[in-house]
């Protein structure tokens, strides 16, 4: 009995997980063609002229990380999904160089699959941003998602302050990367730190806030801003921000404000679940007490000094 009914958990075993959906394995033994060079800090070829086998350093603007890739959006893709299938020869032919590489727009635009990221209002963000009437065609969407390793991060339930320092490191890694910098223009890079010096605690807010925040147009039909303005455009009101209309709530915290007032009494409550933040987290509970404290004194001083007066002119 005992040995029947071992057999017929380990049937059950088996079957739920046969059922079961197979993980994926993408297409990892076609890109590994790619990987085995891009995927590496240095590759290795043979050069049939000398006869050996040559060690050579990766262009560091060439090299794929794997771990990147396979947790991207653009996982379950082959490379040749994207580039020319004659990078499958090695060396590469020279006129590949030449070749227009895919954008967004090619495979997102019109497609109703990804209608609710609104990627024909990013694009028409993206054009009027500081970024492409600066830089045109030299600045395309990879500048800033490579299209290797580009992970959504618009806010959803994750913890906040991932979701702030992924997004942040994309705007850091030209704006405080001379290298990259220097690939779009010959001008000096300035240092963020002294440009924002008028920033009280910097450090808090470079770790609470996204550059966007403060850096771009918010439209409320798009998950995140792209619609970079001048710097001088910039907001630099602490106001905009630190009341109970904070701008924080159209971008930062808008995924999940559903009212202005909980069990507690917290303005902007949502956000109080993350941090508290001056001015946009109220109690009003806590206002009602201190109006109320404020009119005590008051009356207290008003008493105090009809008491100093009478007893003066007496």
């Amino acid at each position: 009995m005992k040995k029947t009914f071992t057999t017929l958990l380990l049937i059950l075993v088996i079957f739920i997980a046969s059922s079961q959906e197979k993980p994926k394995k993408y297409h990892r033994a076609e890109n590994e063609r790619c990987l085995k060079c891009h995927g590496e800090a240095k590759y290795f070829y043979f050069n049939p002229d000398v006869g050996r086998e040559i060690k050579e350093k990766m262009n560091p603007y060439r090299h794929i990380s794997r771990d990147k890739f396979y947790n991207s959006n653009h996982k379950s893709f082959r490379c040749t999904d994207c580039h020319n299938e004659e990078y499958d020869s090695f060396p590469h032919p020279v006129i590949l160089r030449f070749e227009a590489k895919y954008v967004c727009m090619d495979c997102h635009g019109g497609d109703e699959t990804y209608a609710k990221f609104n990627f024909e209002k990013i694009e028409e963000e993206f054009n009027t941003s500081v970024h492409s009437s600066r830089h045109s065609d030299d600045f395309s969407c990879w500048m800033c998602h490579d299209p290797h390793s580009y992970k959504i991060s618009a806010r959803t339930e994750e913890n906040i302050k991932d979701v702030i320092a992924y997004d942040n490191a994309i705007c850091l890694n030209c704006h405080a990367n001379i290298d990259n910098y220097q690939m779009l223009t010959n001008k000096r890079n300035p240092n963020v730190l002294v440009t924002h010096e008028w920033l009280p605690n910097q450090t808090l807010h470079f770790g609470s806030v996204r550059c966007v925040e403060c850096h771009a147009i918010v439209q409320k039909d798009i998950l995140v801003a792209h619609h970079i303005k001048e710097k001088k455009d910039a907001v630099k009101n602490c106001v905009k921000c630190h009341s109970q209309n904070s701008i924080l709530l159209e971008s930062l915290y808008r995924y999940d404000i559903k009212e202005k007032v909980n069990q507690y009494g917290f303005f902007n409550a949502r956000m109080l679940s993350e941090s508290y933040l001056i001015g946009a987290n109220r109690n009003i509970f806590l206002n009602a007490a201190s109006i109320i404290i404020f009119l005590i004194v008051v009356v207290f001083m008003g008493i105090h000094l009809t008491y100093r007066i009478v007893k003066k002119t007496k």
